[in-house]
């Protein structure tokens, strides 16, 4: 084993043996994300480094602590991307980090999620041990729903030491389209282009404008370019990466505000919900960040009457939990994997949920 991976192991058994707990940490850009942060730092950040790489593999694999900027950076010469546009939040954001966030940026309505990339993973568990699931290449399956699962699990399962990812081409062409509209309109037009052959890689509403940014072979672009009117923004990808990076002036004032910032997981074609305060719109309508004074058990009452669930993503109380409450059955399935990944419960204590 790896030196930096035994140290690892050494510290993992020490915590299990003594009944204390270790908070994952990479860079640290997400710390705020999920239940309050508990624990002994386990430091990943030193374990670092792209141990594989093939252009036309379409596969890149790195360890936990490998910074995003420097994956991205390497990809860039050979035209290829992370897909689903993962935010960094932060200059120190890392590969295990993202993987256990699992969030993904504006171009997630059409690529897919972080999770849809995970092709394999390496986990610490709970007992030192080093696991190893799925693979390297596309087509092998072999434990393939395990590497999905650590996808957004927040470090409950144990430590992600290694992550190999699909990644696909930049597109040819790119072009961003801005059109006034109410927000009812916006979602009716952004469910019946969603059923097109139209290359819509991102979209966003907010206070009456709502920004399409096109993808894919020039023709393509041209047409629906034609085809859906508004006028060009210009600098698009600045607009793009404002966005993911949640920097532009609706995020700018969610920081600001008392009740913290809501994110709404909804059915694209879910009406807009009756809930005071004000809204982006991502994903063609499923994304919808919600800044509000209503109280939780009012935000997640809505979002399932519409067919979804809401999470505190920022600030705000976190009394009544930060994520949607789990149907009984589903958090008896999570407490079991919890349990047989990680036993002596050593990792990551109410990050995710607080009695876990």
């Amino acid at each position: 084993m790896d030196t930096t991976l035994q140290r690892f192991s050494d510290q993992i058994a020490e915590a299990s043996a003594s009944g204390a707990s270790l908070r994952i940490r990479g860079g640290g850009s997400k710390d705020w994300y999920g239940q309050d942060l508990h624990g002994t730092l386990l430091d990943t950040t030193v374990y670092r480094g792209i141990t594989d790489y093939e252009p036309t593999e379409l596969v890149i694999t790195a360890r936990c602590g490998t910074p995003l900027a420097e994956i991205e950076e390497h990809l860039t010469p050979h035209g290829q991307m992370l897909a689903f546009e993962p935010p960094h939040f932060g200059p120190g954001a890392t590969l295990g980090g993202m993987v256990s966030a699992g969030l993904s940026g504006p171009r997630r309505q059409a690529a897919g999620s972080v999770r849809d990339f995970v092709l394999g993973a390496a986990l610490m568990n709970g007992r030192g041990e080093l696991l190893r699931f799925g693979g390297k290449v596309m087509k092998n399956v072999a434990g393939y729903d395990v590497s999905r699962l650590l996808t957004g699990s927040l470090g409950m399962f144990g430590l992600i030491a290694e992550v190999a990812l699909k990644v696909l081409p930049k597109p040819v062409a790119e072009l961003s389209l801005r059109l006034e509209m109410h927000q009812d309109e916006a979602l009716r037009r952004l469910n019946e282009w969603g059923g097109q052959p139209l290359p819509i890689s991102a979209s966003a509403w907010v206070d009456g404008v709502l920004a399409v940014r096109l993808s894919g072979a020039r023709s393509a672009v041209d047409a629906a370019r034609a085809r859906l009117g508004g006028e060009v923004i210009d600098e698009a990808d600045a607009c793009w990466r404002s966005l993911r990076e949640q920097d532009n002036a609706f995020f700018a004032e969610a920081r600001q505000h008392s009740n913290g910032l809501w994110r709404l997981s909804l059915p694209s074609s879910a009406a807009p919900l009756a809930l005071p305060g004000t809204q982006l719109i991502e994903w063609g309508g499923a994304q919808r960040w919600l800044l509000t004074d209503a109280d939780a058990a009012t935000i997640r009452a809505a979002a399932s009457q519409a067919g979804g669930h809401a999470t505190l993503f920022r600030g705000g109380a976190r009394d009544a939990g930060v994520f949607h409450p789990l149907a009984p059955a589903v958090r008896t399935i999570h407490k079991q994997l919890k349990d047989a990944f990680d036993p002596a419960g050593v990792f990551n204590r109410g990050r995710m949920y607080r009695e876990f």
